[in-house]
């Protein structure tokens, strides 16, 4: 599990009875520690063999688990109390298509409920992550991909109606990737 996932569930940020998405579960590791203290964890991936995976892992939850792109997902408007979603956004095309992502997540939160996002960001990096294209940096791990930025931050917290329930936190891997954690508020 994601060290800064477990942060919220230590400050109780997530009761049993909440509804929540692991948006892009990958291979469920968000997913076990909800599945063992039985909460209500749903899960959304684009890859079919992931969704499989994580069905025989945690049997019981099957139904809940579905393969879906996350920028038009199944749900609800307001569906979800919480939404985790770690390591995904980063692998976004460009910026539309991140802020697409980000807009279907709110429609189907709900008022108050809480969306966690841990992505790669050029916050630490900005002298020395190279931008390309359309919020596309390239890093100095060698890979490129789509980076959170202070600008971009701000324009979340402006036109999706959110707030920061946390700090913002990133972590810098040695000058060749930073993560940044944003919990936020859907208001």
């Amino acid at each position: 599990m994601d060290i800064y996932l477990l942060d919220q569930i230590v400050k109780g940020r997530y009761q049993q009875h909440d509804k929540i998405l692991d948006a892009g579960s990958g291979t469920g590791r968000n997913i076990h520690w909800f599945y063992y203290n039985r909460y209500n964890i749903w899960a959304i991936d684009r890859e079919v063999e992931q969704i499989e995976f994580i069905k025989q892992l945690y049997p019981n939850l099957g139904m809940q688990f579905t393969v879906s792109e996350m920028d038009s997902t199944p749900y609800l408007n307001d569906e979800f109390d919480h939404i985790v979603c770690n390591a995904v956004l980063h692998f976004a095309k460009d910026e539309n298509h991140f802020l697409g992502m980000l807009a279907e997540m709110v429609r189907i939160l709900k008022v108050a409920g809480s969306i966690f996002i841990r992505m790669a960001s050029n916050i630490g990096l900005e002298k020395i992550a190279v931008h390309q294209e359309s919020g596309i940096y390239a890093i100095p791990d060698g890979t490129q991909r789509f980076l959170l930025t202070r600008q971009l931050i701000e324009l979340i917290l402006d036109d999706f109606s959110l707030t920061l329930l946390e700090p913002i936190k990133t972590t810098n891997d040695q000058d060749t990737r930073c993560m940044t954690t944003l919990v936020l508020q859907k208001n």
